[in-house]
């Protein structure tokens, strides 16, 4: 019997839709909340019309910059699968080890000269990141467990070292990233945006960013597939730490102090903006892209709350019902269910 002629030719019938397709709609979640950025934007310029005025963009973006810092470093733990709960505290501690090392008087040392601060700053993180690798993948312990432990000691840590008070008088090397302009804009600003388009590029179109996703989805799957996942994982957290003392050192440059209580509490911010932005907390799902655009909607919220005259003592509270309503919504834009 001769084929009919609708079926020379014809691709073979499956049950899902072609890829192209799939990768489409995948980069259209990455803009879901995209509608609640012009929304907001909007709100703010009706409550206040120095919302949208230069300056006060800037001063959204710049302190925004140093806490993103934080959420891309834990998209990339998140998306291999892994928690790191002790970013906040070597966004402190880092700095402060540096102020500690090169700051002459009070509870500083001065041992060490001004130029090496930086050094010293990211030498931190170098180092509190390979700590967490060793538990983590050396010794097969919880990553959450690990990272909640290791936040305690180094807030101790920078309690001990600063006596509780704010360290002062940093040297020029750690004010400069913090302070100065590049092309009229501040340095920070250009540091983030380069982070997270290196970042997105990394994940989203090379060999090691499809990597983190498929020991994200299934790391005993990665591991017959011959991905070398241990090296991996060392690298994400080595690499998450450093970041987060880099953010720090911004953080530090604009203010020209290093608190005590430096980067406290900031885990909270950071792990809603990589949710509300698409992140899974299981691994193996998010983008870069996604987390950007949930830390820059927290931000803009919070300037329109100080804009609008809100009392400082209930924004925390606002911001916390903010954050749930923005997951329902980027929920029923992404329609995809958030784990």
């Amino acid at each position: 019997m001769p084929e009919s002629p609708a079926a020379v030719g014809a691709p073979p019938r499956t049950g899902t839709p072609p890829a192209p397709r799939r990768i489409a709609l995948a980069r259209l979640r990455d803009f879901a909340l995209v509608p609640g950025i012009i929304a907001i934007a909007v709100v703010g310029q009706l409550v206040n019309p120095v919302f949208l005025q230069y300056d006060n963009v800037i001063n959204i973006l710049q302190t925004m910059s140093e806490i993103a810092l934080l959420v891309l470093a834990q998209t990339m733990v998140l998306v291999v699968g892994k928690m790191d709960l002790s970013l906040e505290s070597t966004f402190g501690l880092a700095p402060g080890v540096a102020a500690w090392l090169t700051v002459g008087g009070g509870h500083s040392l001065g041992l060490l000269p001004s130029w090496t601060a930086v050094p010293v700053v990211l030498a931190v993180g170098v180092v509190v990141g390979a700590l967490n690798a060793l538990l983590i993948v050396r010794f097969g312990l919880s990553g959450f467990v690990v990272t909640l432990g290791m936040l305690i000691v180094l807030r101790g840590l920078l309690t001990g070292i600063s006596g509780g008070q704010t360290f002062f008088g940093l040297p020029d090397s750690m004010l400069y990233l913090g302070t100065t302009l590049w092309a009229g804009i501040p340095a920070s600003i250009w540091i983030c945006v380069l982070l997270f388009a290196g970042g997105i590029v990394l994940l989203g179109y090379t060999r090691f960013g499809r990597s983190l996703y498929a020991i994200g989805g299934n790391e005993d799957a990665a591991k017959a597939a011959g991905i070398r996942t241990d090296r991996i994982v060392w690298i994400v957290l080595i690499g998450a730490s450093v970041l987060a003392a880099l953010g720090g050192l911004l953080l530090s440059g604009r203010l020209a102090s290093v608190a005590a209580a430096q980067g406290n509490g900031y885990i909270f911010t950071v792990f809603a903006a990589a949710v509300i932005g698409g992140v899974s907390l299981n691994g193996g799902r998010g983008t870069l892209f996604g987390a950007f655009t949930g830390i820059l909607l927290l931000y803009m919220i919070q300037n329109v709350l100080t804009l609008a005259g809100v009392p400082a003592q209930w924004i925390g509270a606002l911001n916390g019902a903010i954050i749930l309503i923005a997951l329902v919504m980027s929920r029923i834009t992404s329609g995809k269910r958030q784990t």
